[in-house]
């Protein structure tokens, strides 16, 4: 149960928020969000270096085995470094991302899209090889003015619209080191960016619209946080954490999420959730 949201990310005085926990036995697939909804499980090899694409729908309970071919690279731990939207990105070692759009199961295999974006940029003192995450401000970066963020482990933060003629990257060097290793998410009720502090407890927001690339700086309280055993105390503890914000396409309403996992050893050690605690 929802106790309350974070309606309006607002940059006045410090919001009170209450929370939701849920402890779960079992691992949760990672999505890749499509229409509808949808998590990538795996791709059966059937060719050179392609495989048929294996899906589970968010409203069913069984496998989907697709006729749809992608290439197998994709599907490798390391195969890429974020999607957005059904579009997922790789990074090659000329530095140049690459959005493609493989693993959306209604996209044509036939003539799938790639789309490099400019090359990067790293800023003094910054890297770009490693990738906390992505994200879209649209569905497609193809439309004129869709913003594709990146959110690079460290300090950095980039920001480019791959369709608009001579697209080049704005580069934002990150001053408070709370938001070093939190993922980007795109408001589309604020049409503004949006990286959750370490802990939870600062929203950072970035709005292209205009020049100031300093973010607008919200402060979270917490109330009411749920009782637990010393078990479940000791258990989250444990646990490596991160805060993720999402946003209600239906409701426009934002969550944060902590989202608490631990290391499990399954051929290669992997992580594995243990509970989800939502504000």
């Amino acid at each position: 149960m929802f106790l309350r949201r974070l309606t309006r990310l607002c940059h006045g005085k410090p919001v009170l928020i209450r929370s939701s926990l849920r402890l779960l036995s079992n691992s949760c697939s990672s999505s890749l969000l499509q229409t509808p909804p949808c998590s990538i499980i795996c791709a059966h090899p059937c060719g050179k270096d392609l495989g048929k694409l294996v899906i589970i729908n968010a409203t069913e309970d069984c496998c989907t085995y697709l006729e749809k071919k992608v290439p197998l690279e994709l599907m490798k731990e390391m195969g890429t470094i974020g999607s957005s939207h059904g579009w997922v990105a790789t990074l090659k070692d000329d530095g140049i991302v690459c959005l493609q759009d493989d693993l959306n199961p209604v996209a044509s295999d036939s003539y799938p899209k790639r789309i490099p974006l400019p090359p990067l940029v790293t800023l003094p003192h910054c890297q770009t090889q490693i990738v906390t995450n992505i994200a879209m401000s649209s569905s497609s970066p193809e439309e004129e003015d869709c913003v594709v963020a990146i959110k690079f482990l460290g300090a950095q933060l980039s920001f480019c619209r791959p369709a608009q003629s001579n697209s080049e990257w704005t580069n934002i060097r990150i001053q408070n080191p709370c938001f070093f290793s939190s993922p980007v998410m795109f408001s589309k009720k604020d049409d503004t960016f949006h990286i959750p502090g370490s802990g939870g407890h600062l929203i950072g927001s970035w709005d292209l619209r205009t020049d100031n690339h300093n973010p607008k700086i919200q402060r979270l309280r917490f109330k009411n946080l749920p009782k637990m055993s010393k078990t479940k105390e000791e258990l989250l503890d444990s646990c490596f954490k991160s805060e993720h914000l999402v946003e209600s396409r239906t409701t426009d309403e934002t969550f944060l999420v902590k989202w608490y996992r631990e290391a499990c050893w399954r051929g290669m050690t992997k992580l594995k959730t243990k509970a989800l605690m939502v504000f």
